[in-house]
This record gives C-alpha cells, structure tokens and sequence, in this order.
C-alpha cells in the first residue's frame, strides 16, 4: 500500500465553493449585527428605562414616597439630565432635577404617592431624560 494513496484531497472547485459559502454567511451575519446595533442611536427613547429605575428606587410596596425623588434621579444614564416629578390628584406636587427642554424624551405613569403618614393619593410620575 503505497502512502499517498490514501490520502484524502479535495477537488479545487469544491474548495472554493465552501470559502464562497463561509465568507457569504460570515457577510451575512455581519450585516445583520450592523442592523441591530445600529438601532441604538442618539434616537432612542431613554425615559421609559429611566422611568422603570425611578419609580423602583421610589417606591415600596407599590407606594411612591416623594421624599427620595432627589436620590431617584442617580438612576438616570450618564451623560444625561433627568428631571422627575410627581402630581397627586390633590394638586400637591414633587419635583427634582433642572429643567427640561421642550425636546426631552418624557415618560408618565400613574403610581400610588404616600402623602402623609397612613395617607396615600393618586398621582402621576412624569420623567424627563435629555442630553
């Protein structure tokens, strides 16, 4: 038996389908990765997860308290300015941070505010979040 008879080889042209084929996908993928990072420009909308992590750091058992707002906004993203506030249905009202620019992304939601010891109201928390 001779030893180079049973080797195997590949034909020339099967070759370069396969390195056709890998390097198709390899573009392929990465165009979709382009596409899907791509979405997550300046444009996105960055108070509704600053909302999300306001109203948890505010909040305990379902109850906003007003007086940790200051300290809520530590949440909002780096190279952001936030601002937060909270209206009850009583027209008292609770607000930290500087003020907003017409174009600030906002998010509002209706949250349960404790306003007194034993005294909890209805109310909204709006979040403004900018650059």
């Amino acid at each position: 038996m001779s030893p180079s008879s049973d080797r195997a080889t590949t034909e020339p042209l099967a070759a370069l389908v396969a390195v056709f084929a890998v390097t198709l996908g390899v573009s392929l993928y990465a165009g979709v990765v382009d596409d899907a990072f791509g979405t997550l420009d300046d444009d996105r909308n960055v108070a509704t997860p600053t909302a999300d992590a306001v109203e948890q750091r505010l909040s305990s058992a379902g109850i906003v308290r007003p007086e940790e707002l200051n300290s809520a906004l530590d949440t909002v993203p780096t190279n952001y300015h936030g601002n937060a506030t909270i209206t009850v249905t009583t027209g008292e009202r609770w607000s930290s941070g500087q003020k907003p620019p017409n174009s600030a992304d906002t998010e509002t939601r209706t949250v349960s505010v404790r306003v007194g010891p034993g005294a909890v109201r209805r109310g909204t928390l709006t979040v403004r979040v900018w650059r």
